[in-house]
């Protein structure tokens, strides 16, 4: 407006042959016309003005969806008190066909372009749930304190119906629903996760229709705030109604917690007690969905093998009940259908189980999760292998078959290689003041996982050191993966060390490799040595078959306070290759664990040169062995393609990845009762 003003008024100045009359001077020819002219737009102007405002009254008011509420971690997927319904777009009316699976990753990189439009079109397709479903036992007045969200309930002709208690007239609703699997009818129950006053209601479900197997999909709390009331005892027995409820043992992984329970149903004549487990997937994002779709199908593939075949219905549940529960049925589904038509049809069955519970799926980021799952599953299937099966599966990689079905080593680590790189997620190393700070320019860390170091006072950029965070197989950032200290990053590297509040070291490289600097000393070469801030001292060096090891005491000199750290120096393995065999390997990543266990599991700083090809071996061996023990499966294609997800170019070589299948080997061939686990 203020533009087209000054536009206006700068024509008045002008002359009709184009002249600029002297400034402050009317011109007596040029002056009356222009200046009607300008009032005349003014008046236009406010008139257009007045009639978009009463038009943008007059409409109804947008509702701000989930979709659009955007944030930095991605898209909020359940609100608190209520769940907000998607409108219903101009393109309703649209249908999209079941897709063939050799056609899903074209059709996966269609529906992504432009910031997922494709994906959100065909989410705001859907049908919002059946048309004619009624919520009548779910708005009864005994009933409406049942329910967690006042817009999620369940349709009357699929609620889970309890058995009726004596006096109780409205003890029969319980706020789930009844939802088919691909080709089985009723397979699951989608719940709400149970408040405080529902617990009762919910064993009562359990026991009442012979549940065998509880999928849980939130935490506790989510950014402070309630979402599912803790319905099981931390240890011991709790009985919750008419149902005991006895926790036998638990087991904690990365992405998940797998709790086995005795319940049992106390009555007048006592009823034989059975036992329910629970699946507690703990790594769903408190914003958006899962950053891999790896641990959820690694959680669905330990749902399937957990339920036994003649169980009763699968308990599903997050907070309300629609989203993450609809996620993970739909997958579920999916992936049945997948194996028994070879194509997908995400659209038809999210059409057709929302008509046994509305709102299933409740962003088109869930929508377009559930395709990126089943991209994942199609492309690399299931890669996991029972350690009674390596032998042959190694006889397989190592050798040749025919062109057109070999498996060889090779094509199973180009498919590692063939990763993109996110380079747009690596903004803070590649910055100019950070730059100087990387060893090597290609391995810098991702930034929504790279260690953050205090910023000091007056000092840009000092939060920056080249490491990551990498996953363990029990715990979240259990390890930080990191290039050797260059000689002016030898203060940050302690500072890490220090702030992160490690306790263990592990170096696999020499100094100097082939005439070449690999890493600067960062420990004193006599007693102590001073960086910065930090004073190490060195207690002790002791020489191992194939490793050293270096007590030290790291102090902070402004605060003198100390740690104990222990530096673990891997040797004989050469920059270019692997050791000579793996029973060194195995002993460092048993000592290396042995010594967490002392100093409380702080995360490990795991260095090489770079921080990737030797570091990212030694973490996936380490996670490896670990599962192994633990449950006698091993991953090695999946661990390794968890770890580049995490950090470039972690297990650089098709050597390093044959090492890790050898170490197994050995690790199986040394401790052979692990072979025998199933």
């Amino acid at each position: 407006m203020l533009l087209f003003l000054v536009a206006t008024t700068t024509s008045s100045n002008w002359s009709s042959n184009g002249n600029l009359t002297k400034e402050g001077v009317p011109s007596t020819g040029h002056h009356v016309l222009p200046t009607v002219l300008v009032l005349s737009l003014l008046l236009l102007f406010v008139a257009l003005l007045a009639w978009y405002f009463l038009r943008l009254k007059n409409q109804r008011k947008a509702v701000v969806t989930t979709v659009d509420k955007k944030i930095p971690n991605g898209i909020l997927d359940e609100q608190d008190a209520t769940v907000v319904l998607l409108p219903r777009s101009a393109s309703a009316i649209k249908h999209y066909p079941a897709l063939i699976v050799e056609h899903l990753e074209d059709e996966y990189r269609l529906r992504s372009a432009d910031d997922g439009k494709l994906f959100r079109e065909e989410y705001n397709s859907l049908p919002g749930g059946h048309a004619q479903g009624t919520y009548e036992e779910a708005n009864k007045d005994n009933n409406k304190d049942k329910n967690r969200y006042p817009n999620i309930l369940p349709y009357d002709h699929s609620r889970v119906v309890l058995s009726q208690l004596e006096g109780s007239p409205a003890s029969d609703y319980v706020n789930a629903s009844y939802i088919d699997g691909f080709t089985v009818k009723n397979k699951f129950i989608a719940a709400q996760g149970p408040k405080e006053e529902t617990v009762a209601d919910f064993w009562r479900m359990v026991w009442e229709l012979k549940v065998s197997t509880v999928v849980m999909l939130t935490n506790l709390k989510e950014r402070k705030e309630d979402k599912c009331y803790q319905y099981w005892p931390d240890q011991g027995c709790w009985t919750y109604g008419n149902v005991r409820v006895a926790v036998e043992d638990f087991t904690v992984l990365v992405d998940y917690t797998i709790r086995n329970f005795c319940i049992q149903y106390s009555s007048d004549a006592p009823k034989t007690p059975r036992p329910v487990t629970q699946l507690h997937f703990t790594s769903w994002p408190d914003f958006g969905v899962p950053f891999s779709p790896i641990g959820m199908l690694k959680f669905l593939k330990k749902v399937k093998a957990v339920n036994p075949q003649f169980a009763g219905p699968i308990v599903v549940h997050c907070s309300a009940g629609v989203g993450r529960t609809g996620t993970f049925i739909v997958i579920d589904a999916m992936i049945d259908m997948m194996h028994a038509e070879q194509k997908v049809d995400v659209f038809g069955f999210v059409s057709k189980i929302r008509e046994q519970r509305s709102q299933l799926i409740q962003t088109d980021m869930q929508y377009s999760f559930i395709y990126q799952a089943l991209l994942e599953y199609y492309l690399y299937g299931d890669t996991e292998l029972d350690v009674s099966s390596l032998e042959g599966h190694l006889h397989k990689l190592h050798n040749t078959f025919n062109q057109g079905d070999r498996v060889g080593l090779e094509e199973e680590f180009k498919k590692l290689t063939n990763m993109r790189i996110m380079k747009e997620n690596m903004r803070t190393g590649n910055l100019p003041a950070n730059m100087k700070k990387n060893r090597v320019l290609q391995i810098i860390p991702y930034d929504f996982n790279r260690v953050i170091l205090s910023m000091r006072r007056g000092q840009e950029f000092t939060d920056y050191v080249n490491a990551s965070f990498i996953d363990g197989y029990r715990q979240k950032d259990y390890f930080i993966a990191t290039q050797g200290p260059l000689q002016h990053t030898v203060e940050d590297f302690w500072r890490m060390v220090w702030e992160w509040k490690c306790h263990s070291i592990v170096m696999l490289t020499e100094l100097q490799e082939r005439e070449q600097d690999k890493c600067y000393q960062y420990w004193p070469a006599e007693e102590s040595q001073t960086y910065g801030d930090y004073s190490v001292v060195m207690k002790g060096d002791v020489s191992c078959d194939t490793y050293s090891l270096r007590d030290l005491v790291l102090t902070f000199l402004p605060d003198k306070q100390t740690r104990a750290i222990r530096h673990f120096h891997f040797h004989g393995w050469p920059e270019v290759g692997i050791p000579a065999e793996g029973r060194g390997m195995i002993d460092i990543i048993a000592a290396v664990q042995r010594q967490q266990q002392q100093s409380g599991n702080h995360p490990i700083v795991v260095h090489c040169s770079a921080g990737a090809g030797r570091t990212g071996t030694f973490i996936a061996l380490s996670n490896i062995l670990e599962r192994v023990k633990a449950e006698g499966l091993l991953d090695v294609f999946q661990t390794v393609k968890s770890l580049r997800m995490q950090r470039p170019h972690m297990v650089q070589t098709v050597e390093q990845y044959d090492f890790c299948y050898k170490v197994v080997q050995d690790f199986v061939d040394i401790f052979s009762d692990y072979a025998n686990f199933k």
